[in-house]
């Protein structure tokens, strides 16, 4: 170096020269590197491959349920890209009685799914046991049963059951086996117990033990798998419960609140534990985060996605987007969500319907699927009335009100909603699976991560 500068003090031109080469090499270098920043980053996203999984719920409301879940789970397992299955609560219906026989005979029907199931537990399946419709029975103890019979292995069920990771493995959270965690294909998943009505929280007086400790476990399981997929640098989280935890019911912290003297409220917030959570998760992730819940009522289309979770200063938490599942025919429909890194932004959603078709005559010989009386179809052709024997399958025909891909704007605070597009776009003609979600460059900042799809002309088929 000290060669150089003697060099160029006495105007030596090779050694500016070569400082200049020096100099236009290393511009060259990083504008390169810099170029090749975007392509790496769509590469890397590339290789994360694509994924679709169904979410079903309260089919088994009444006995004859059980030839209906059985149907729809074969007509899931016959889809070839669809991983695997979430059933969000409600093994029973509300008023059955909550006796052992029926939840050996139900979770045999889940074993026999071709397609790894995870469960979560519904407020009929343990809370609403103490009901003397259902058989008086303790709810405490029906939850432990079930923890035992569904949920007794880091296992999922299913013929070819996937492997997770349940919160009883920390020793301070053993009783709560039904809190899950896995992640696949760049998306973390966490199932938590919160079931409807109002996360079991009871008025009486005394303390609230099942739901106080509960609603710790969840606080400490969400916290811990959003952390966990934050290390291992996860591209989404989606957070999967049964309960609706009405999230336009906000409410701010009280420092004061020790002064106020309880006045016996039967309207306190069940869920408010959890949604303060889920404000924290969002705000450590900094990705999208998906919450998934059971709407108490039909949803025209079958499903609602907006942003309604609010922080303590009222302000909308825009990467958290809620997908409320309220389907008019649980027993023969269920949710289909796939998701693509490739796409911008990465998830779409759209309802799927179970058809019962009549067996063909060249397939007499055929096995015969689990549960042979047909189940109520979303969309019945005439033949299928008359055929005495038939096979659960899924649409193939032209799209009905129940098989779209969801239709969404931008959530705004209300004072500055403006005038939007229409909820549906026209037809183009083109098939669903070749056509990626629409990115509009000139977004805002806090688009929800999912938005619109073109509906199709043809659904798939699951071949």
């Amino acid at each position: 170096m000290r060669r150089v500068k003697a060099d160029l003090s006495t105007g030596w031109p090779g050694a500016r020269r070569m400082v200049r080469i020096r100099v236009i090499v290393t511009g060259l270098t990083a504008l390169f590197l810099l170029a090749g920043r975007p392509q790496r980053a769509q590469a890397e996203a590339l290789t994360v491959a694509p994924l679709t999984f169904a979410i079903a719920s309260n089919v088994l409301d009444k006995p004859a349920g059980e030839t209906a879940l059985q149907h729809l789970l074969n007509a899931i397992g016959q889809e070839r890209n669809t991983s695997f299955i979430v059933y969000d609560g409600d093994l029973k219906g509300e008023t059955e009685p909550c006796r052992d026989s029926l939840y050996d005979t139900r979770q045999q029907i889940f074993d026999s799914a071709r397609k790894p199931v995870v469960l979560l537990p519904g407020g009929n399946d343990w809370a609403s046991c103490g009901l003397a419709q259902a058989g008086s029975y303790d709810p405490v103890e029906r939850l432990d049963f079930i923890r035992q019979l569904f949920f007794g292995d880091s296992s999922s069920l299913g013929q070819a059951p996937m492997n997770v990771i349940r919160e009883s493995d920390v020793a301070r959270f053993r009783p709560f086996r039904e809190n899950v965690r896995w992640q696949t294909e760049g998306v973390a998943f966490i199932g938590l117990n919160a079931p409807a009505p109002n996360n079991h929280y009871l008025t009486a007086g005394g303390r609230n033990g099942e739901f106080e400790d509960r609603s710790v476990a969840n606080a400490f399981w969400l916290e811990h798998a959003v952390e966990t997929a934050r290390r291992s640098e996860m591209r989404a989280v989606v957070v999967i419960l049964q309960g609706d935890p009405d999230f336009a019911r906000y409410e701010r912290r009280d420092r004061f609140a020790w002064l106020h003297f309880s006045r016996g409220d039967t309207s306190r917030d069940g869920f408010l534990e959890l949604k303060r959570s889920l404000v924290k998760a969002a705000e450590l992730f900094r990705g999208p985060v998906i919450v998934i819940h059971m709407s108490d009522t039909p949803i025209p289309r079958g499903f609602r996605i907006d942003q309604p979770l609010r922080n303590d200063k009222g302000t909308v938490v825009a990467n958290l987007t809620r997908i409320a599942i309220g389907l008019k025919k649980p027993q023969s429909q269920w949710l289909e969500v796939e998701s693509d890194f490739a796409w911008r932004p990465p998830f779409r959603v759209r309802v799927r319907d179970v058809i019962v078709r009549p067996r063909a005559p060249d397939q007499a010989s055929a096995p015969t699927m689990p549960g042979s009386s047909p189940t109520p179809s979303s969309a019945p052709s005439p033949s299928s009335s008359s055929s005495p024997s038939s096979l659960p399958g899924v649409e193939n025909e032209t799209p009905g009100p129940s098989s779209f891909f969801q239709q969404m704007q931008p959530v705004q605070p209300t004072q500055q909603m403006q005038q939007t597009a229409p909820a549906l776009q026209p037809d183009t003609g083109t098939s669903a699976s070749s056509v990626p979600p629409i990115l509009n460059l000139n977004s805002p900042a806090n688009l929800p991560p999912i938005l619109p799809v073109p509906a199709s002309s043809a659904s798939g088929t699951g071949q």
